[in-house]
């Protein structure tokens, strides 16, 4: 099966209980899991997973959340470095027409350079990148 870009909506969709998107995520991930495919996700992506659930006064399941990104061997976790930084620095200039975050720029770099075409997202930017949105 073909690698899936993991994004921070879709983890936070999956593991907050009272997320819109949950019931959704939780869904879809059942059906994943019978085949799972290796999944990507960035260290952009951690920090704002990790962040989100940290902010909201939820340490304990940042940790966890957290930890089982790291530790997963199915998630390969991307570290941005000076390189990947200035080349989605470049592509959200380029975009200015687009409400595109940083890390969502990131991502598609990324996910072209891996040949990724899904990601698992809530974030019409995918779709709007030319990306296919699942679920």
């Amino acid at each position: 099966m073909k690698n899936l870009f993991l994004d921070a909506g879709y983890i936070i969709a999956l593991e907050a209980s009272d997320d819109q998107n949950h019931k959704a995520a939780s869904r879809y991930w059942r059906k994943l899991l019978k085949s799972p495919p290796p999944l990507v996700t960035t260290s952009y992506v951690f920090d704002e997973v990790v962040t989100f659930f940290n902010s909201r006064g939820r340490h304990e399941k940042a940790v966890e959340v957290g930890s089982n990104l790291i530790q997963t061997d199915s998630i390969e976790l991307i570290h941005i470095d000076e390189t990947l930084f200035y080349e989605g620095w470049e592509y959200f200039q380029k975009h200015k027409d687009k409400a595109y975050s940083l890390t969502d720029c990131i991502s598609f770099i990324v996910m072209k350079q891996r040949g990724i075409r899904g990601a698992l997202t809530f974030d019409k930017h995918f779709a709007q990148a030319g990306f296919e949105k699942l679920p």
